[in-house]
């Protein structure tokens, strides 16, 4: 973005890392964002400088908490937020992204898996491309074992095509977003949202950068099989009325196969036909009916499940002050985007 005399700006970056296993790999992600906090140009020659880092504690397991009260002693650039109990990675995020207050907003993983050196790489591409959110397009296969990339990549292909959402094939919790419209969506946003799909909503330009994952800092991923089929479950409540589509597609499907059947079944009687045994087709029908109805229904129930959260106000995240007291963690009455209560998650998401 340049001034009126056709100077490029400096453009400032906050970025936004949620906090749920780092107690091994925070402190030195840090020092290795540290190092963009001086004002610096990207490869296409923009000014840049990350300005603050937004650490959200999410009640992991481990001692996360002692790492960041540290930090937050030791680096002026960086404020902590604290949340009452464990929302998921997507609700960290918006609080960390709620509490920001530069043009651009980067969400990266506390792990270690993404490199901050590819910082300037979105910001050119976001330029180049005048796009107000970049994903980053990972070069080479995530850290994972090959079945858990292949149900991934099977879920965002889903999406795309099943429930209309051809971004999704692009989620990554590594991105770029431009902080108005990042702040003003999170200020909006209520339980059961995902935000990859909010975002998708109210951003029409998009874009990609390649990157390079790096191997997770921790042992073993925080993240089950189980956990991921929520976070699915969770992206296609967010999309919308497609799901009650589908249901409705079904049930006209079905409908016309009954038709079908009952057809050739009277047809067969006015021939003077005798009727065939067919009990074991006659309950594969049946069960196949009944598992379908009782799909539907579940269907319904979960989107009920989502406006009932959101008409009782349940919270998709809220923040406390730190466990030991530290002024520079607690929020400033004056400061607009100062977050307090949002609606939930039930777990750590992942992308």
């Amino acid at each position: 973005m340049a001034d009126p005399n056709g100077v490029d700006t400096l453009h400032t970056i906050s970025v936004v890392i949620p906090v749920y296993r780092g107690e091994n790999t925070i402190a030195e992600l840090v020092a290795e964002i540290e190092r963009s906090t001086t004002a610096s140009t990207t490869p296409d020659g923009h000014p840049y400088v990350v300005s603050e880092v937004v650490l959200v504690h999410d009640h992991g397991p481990d001692r996360s908490d002692r790492a960041l009260l540290e930090l937050e002693l030791t680096k002026d650039f960086l404020r902590v937020m604290w949340l009452s109990r464990n929302y998921g990675q997507d609700a960290a995020t918006i609080a960390g992204m709620t509490a920001s207050s530069c043009r651009w907003i980067v969400t990266m993983d506390e792990d270690g898996q993404h490199d901050p050196a590819f910082i300037p790489a979105f910001l050119d591409a976001a330029l180049r491309s005048r796009a107000d959110l970049v994903y980053s397009a990972p070069s080479n296969p995530p850290p994972h074992s090959f079945l858990r990339n292949l149900t991934s990549r099977a879920a965002k292909k889903t999406l795309a095509s099943l429930f209309a959402v051809p971004t999704s094939v692009q989620f990554q919790s590594y991105r770029l977003i431009r902080g108005d419209v990042g702040r003003k969506l999170a200020d909006i946003t209520a339980s059961g949202v995902y935000l990859d799909v909010a975002l998708s909503w109210v951003i029409g330009r998009t874009a990609t950068t390649p990157v390079v994952l790096r191997s997770e800092g921790r042992a073993e991923s925080g993240y089950t099989y189980r956990s991921l089929f929520s976070l699915f479950w969770k992206m296609v409540l967010s999309t919308g009325t497609r799901g009650l589509r589908i249901v409705g597609v079904l049930g006209l499907l079905l409908a016309t196969l009954g038709l079908v059947l009952a057809i050739v079944v009277t047809v067969g009687a006015l021939r003077g036909e005798e009727d065939p045994e067919g009990w074991a087709s006659l309950m594969v029908v049946v069960l196949l009916c009944s598992g379908a109805i009782l799909f539907s229904l579940g269907m319904i129930a979960e989107y009920l499940g989502v406006v009932l959260h959101v008409l009782i106000g349940r919270p998709l995240y809220l923040t406390v002050d730190p466990p030991h007291s530290s002024p520079r963690s607690m929020p400033h009455s004056s400061d607009s985007h100062d977050p307090v209560s949002r609606g939930t998650e039930h777990s750590e998401d992942a992308p």
